[in-house]
C-alpha cells in the first residue's frame, strides 16, 4: 500500500476513527498528532515498541478498507469539488452582471 499522508490519516480518523477500538484510536493519534515516538507509545501503555508498531499498521490499513468500501471520503471530496465550481460559476456569473451593468451604464 501507499505511504499516506499526515492530512490523508486525519481523514481517515475524523470519518471511520469510531470504527476502531479505544486503543487503536489512542495509538494513531499519539503518534501522528501528539508526536510521540513508538518507544513513548509503548511505554506509556507496557508493550513493546513492536506491539505499538503493528498495532498502529493495522490500524491504517483498517482505515484504508474502510475508506474502500464505504468511499466517504471520496464522496465528501467530490461535493466538496463540486460546491467549489458552483461556487466559482456563481461568482462568475456576478462578474458578468456587473459587467453588463457597467456597460449599460456607460451607454
Amino acid at each position: 500500500m501507499k505511504e499516506l499522508d499526515l492530512s490523508q490519516i486525519s481523514l481517515l480518523i475524523d470519518f471511520y476513527g469510531n470504527l476502531l477500538t479505544d486503543k487503536q484510536l489512542q495509538n494513531l493519534i499519539d503518534y501522528y498528532f501528539n508526536d510521540l515516538s513508538l518507544s513513548e507509545i509503548a511505554a506509556n501503555n507496557n508493550v513493546s515498541r513492536t506491539a505499538i508498531h503493528d498495532s498502529i499498521k493495522k490500524s491504517k490499513n483498517e482505515l484504508e478498507q474502510f475508506e474502500n468500501k464505504l468511499k466517504f471520503i471520496y464522496r465528501f471530496n467530490l461535493r466538496k469539488e463540486i460546491y467549489k465550481q458552483i461556487k466559482d460559476n456563481n461568482l462568475l456569473d456576478q462578474l458578468l452582471e456587473t459587467e453588463v451593468e457597467q456597460l449599460w451604464k456607460t451607454k
